[in-house]
């Protein structure tokens, strides 16, 4: 009998296609790498246009040996977590009132949407001049733009749990604590755990925003240092920093999901 046929019917999983999801990101990676030498090499743009990817490592390793790349991403790290867990934690308790109380949906609903019509580019120069080029600023861009699409997520989950649940934890003389342990964390994770992947993607981009903007360190900061000497190697470092940067934080979502998740398998 085919063994591979063995393994779909008994929920083994077959090493080749285990294998298949991690090779295929590091192929398509060589393969962007490849098409990039490639256009350097047949349009022969000068350095400060596009530089090689040659380039662009050497960069990278000369940064990283004289320690600004480290410092730099280390204090856009700092921001990144901070505004993600202050937007992260506002969106929770917002969304937990909000699910909880149609009047008070009605109350703030117009202003939520109203803050979301607005780009935080736009706002982002002004909340640089209100509280200035340092740290705050910069954590409460980041918050500003993870918190809608948390927050709608844990209105949605929320409200997602069964009326019958409610009812049988009711009958077992529940407290308002168990029924929130016992019953509405576990039935809205997942939707809010959803959510949560988008926001630690954003809160990257809310934190550069405020840093592109007006800041004297981090990895934006990085990027207009580069654009204006025309070092547009470095500008490609921080630039990879940042998306490194984002990907190491959805991995992290997607651990937490696994572990926290981990009964819908069972």
């Amino acid at each position: 009998m085919n063994l591979n046929l063995v393994r779909h019917f008994e929920g083994i999983p077959n090493p080749k296609t285990t294998k298949l999801p991690f090779l295929l990101p590091l192929l398509l990676a060589a393969l962007f790498v490849a098409g990039w030498e490639l256009t350097v090499r047949l349009t022969d743009l000068p350095a400060f246009i596009l530089p090689s990817p040659a380039l662009v490592a050497a960069r990278f390793l000369r940064a990283l040996a004289d320690g600004t790349l480290l410092y730099h991403a280390a204090v856009t790290f700092v921001q990144v977590v901070s505004g993600l867990f202050a937007g992260v934690l506002s969106a929770l308790l917002l969304g937990y009132a909000i699910a909880k109380s149609r009047l008070f949906e009605r109350l703030v609903s117009p202003f939520l949407v109203a803050s979301q019509a607005i780009p935080i580019v736009a706002i982002a120069p002004l909340l640089v001049i209100w509280f200035g080029p340092g740290m705050f600023s910069k954590v409460l861009i980041g918050a500003l733009i993870v918190f809608f699409p948390v927050l709608v997520n844990t209105v949605v989950g929320l409200r997602a749990v069964p009326r019958s649940l409610y009812e049988l934890m009711r009958s077992l003389r529940a407290s308002r604590w168990q029924i929130l342990r016992l019953l509405e964390i576990p039935a809205a994770m997942p939707v809010f755990l959803g959510g949560l992947r988008i926001g630690a993607t954003l809160s990257v981009i809310g934190s550069v925003v405020g840093e592109l903007v007006g800041a004297d360190r981090g990895l934006g900061f990085l990027i207009n240092v580069g654009r204006g000497q025309y070092d547009t190697a470095l500008v490609f470092v921080a630039v990879f920093t940042l998306i490194a940067l984002a990907l190491a934080l959805y991995g992290v979502v997607l651990l937490l999901e696994s572990r926290l998740l981990a009964w819908q398998r069972q």
